[in-house]
């Protein structure tokens, strides 16, 4: 690339600009609350699919990379982690209340129309008691926050 061609470079042509951990320790501490307290009481699995599947929209490397292993040392099938992206398409691997979870997850994740829909809204609370529902959202919103500091903070995918 030279040095008057405005194209972005990849993010994997830098490394990280920051550890956030590090230098705000207390949000940082706080982060990790919120994440246990979103997850609780919701089936890790559920809560593996709405991590990936929003990290994935988000082009959080590190939280995909993160949470596919987590779920693959969980139990979940290489082939539902392929299809997760194209969910929609792959009735047949996924349940209907994950499926109703994945659709909230991206409705939260994108808000492209500013709001999240009311049938992708009523179509979780079909599958989810109003508690376990707003577990849901929480998880979305957590995994959210959390992409968006891997993403800020260019947090490298870790290599095991």
């Amino acid at each position: 690339m030279t040095t008057t061609d405005k194209t972005p470079q990849s993010t994997h042509e830098h490394g990280p600009r920051m550890r956030l951990a590090k230098l705000a320790p207390e949000f940082y501490k706080a982060m990790v609350g919120l994440d246990a307290a979103a997850r609780k009481d919701l089936d890790p699995a559920l809560v593996d699919l709405i991590k990936i599947r929003a990290s994935q929209i988000n082009h959080c490397a590190f939280c995909v990379n993160m949470h596919t292993r987590d779920a693959r040392e969980a139990g979940e099938t290489e082939e539902r982690l392929h299809l997760l992206s194209a969910w929609e398409e792959a009735a047949g691997f996924f349940t209907e209340k994950e499926r109703a979870a994945l659709a909230l997850t991206e409705a939260v994740t994108v808000l492209t129309d500013g709001f999240v829909p009311d049938a992708v809204y009523e179509r979780a609370a079909a599958h989810f008691e109003e508690a376990e529902l707003a577990q849901v959202i929480a998880a979305i919103i957590a995994i959210n926050a959390w992409n968006r500091i891997g993403v800020t903070t260019r947090a490298l995918p870790l290599q095991f």
